[in-house]
């Protein structure tokens, strides 16, 4: 996934009301907006470098955008917005899950009256749905962790998941991890013990879990490296 903008770098200084940070940009301070509706938890120390893009377009009402946090020299992609496509590249290009000549793959497809999967690949034999999540937590060394904060919306794409597999669907859920330095991955259970228990019951359904770390290029973010579900 490459970049529309060149890719801008500053000084974290604040994020407030969830969709605004500022930024320290040699001698002024700029308000961006920040595409993540998590806690990004860990990522919001002052100081911290940032990198951003800026679109002239004069319909938007904040031209600057945060993309990617840097904490000890490895960086955390944070928009939210941009997993889907990160995903997508690696899915058509082979490296997550084989499509056959023969499949058809949908994005966004709608599953009932209230819930779009982010992906479906239609077969001759079963389908498969597939809802892709973005993860920047981690708290422990070379640990990935979801979620960062109680997730209503995630228990919803567990549950009709579940739904899913009981019409006889192949079910996945893939785990995006934004950053370079982790191996393993985890449930945060702590944080949501709900999303853990739903999580567990989907797997002893059948939910196929697949987590990826990523690569940041220059101009770039790809998926990289297949990581350890520690169930």
């Amino acid at each position: 996934m490459k970049f529309k903008e060149t890719l801008l770098q500053g000084t974290l200084i604040k994020r407030y009301k969830r969709f605004f940070v500022d930024i320290k940009v040699k001698n002024k301070v700029i308000t961006a907006h920040c595409p993540n509706t998590g806690s990004m938890m860990g990522l919001l120390k002052s100081g911290n470098k940032v990198w951003f893009t800026e679109n002239n377009d004069s319909n938007r009402k904040l031209k600057y955008t945060l993309q990617i946090i840097e904490l000890k020299g490895k960086k955390v992609g944070v928009n939210t917005h941009l997993t889907n496509k990160i995903f997508h590249e690696a899915l058509i290009n082979g490296k997550i899950i084989k499509i056959k000549k023969t499949d058809v793959l949908f994005k966004e497809k709608k599953f009932n009256a209230n819930t779009r999967f982010d992906f479906f690949i239609k077969s001759k034999d079963k389908g498969s749905y597939i809802e892709v999540k973005n993860v920047t937590l981690s708290r422990c060394k070379n640990l990935a962790e979801f979620p960062d904060s109680v997730t209503e919306r995630g228990l919803k794409h567990l549950s009709e998941l579940i739904e899913a597999k009981n019409r006889g669907f192949n079910i996945y859920l893939a785990f995006v991890i934004q950053r370079e330095d982790c191996k393993e991955f985890s449930i945060a259970e702590d944080i949501d013990p709900k999303y853990k228990k739903l999580l567990t019951f989907a797997l002893k359904n059948k939910l196929n879990v697949i987590c990826y770390d990523c690569k940041f290029l220059s101009k770039g973010i790809i998926i990289n490296n297949k990581i350890n579900f520690i169930k």
